[in-house]
């Protein structure tokens, strides 16, 4: 059985707190990898096309929500992205993040507390 892969979308700003949080997954033996494509340059229709070819080759993705995320125009975009190619997406509130903090594009999307808990489950129903 091959691993699932999660892409997680996140502000740039949030890059700290993203390392943490896939980190954890590293201290678990656990059958799936995180994925992302952060830049810290601005983003293009190259970047756009190799993002979506790994949004694709994911089997769900986690939307890191911070007071950030809002301002975040690739993450945005991932998000959008993710819903067209029709993945399952969940939410996470980071660093003090609220319902208040998610954009647009997350619309429908459930978010929840970041505990390892909800992040598991989430991953074991893809």
């Amino acid at each position: 059985m091959t691993n699932k892969r999660v892409f997680v979308a996140f502000a740039i700003e949030d890059e700290k707190t993203k390392i943490l949080f896939t980190g954890q997954a590293k201290n678990k033996n656990v059958p799936y990898d995180f994925v992302d494509m952060s830049v810290k340059e601005p983003w293009d229709e190259k970047w756009k096309t190799n993002c979506r070819t790994r949004i694709k080759g994911c089997d769900g993705m986690i939307v890191l929500v911070s007071k950030n995320l809002k301002n975040a125009d690739g993450a945005r975009w991932e998000i959008k992205c993710g819903k067209e190619e029709k993945l399952k997406i969940m939410g996470i509130y980071i660093d003090e993040g609220t319902f208040l903090d998610k954009p647009t594009e997350m619309d429908g999307i459930t978010c929840k507390e970041w505990t390892w808990d909800n992040v598991k489950t989430f991953i074991e129903s893809l």
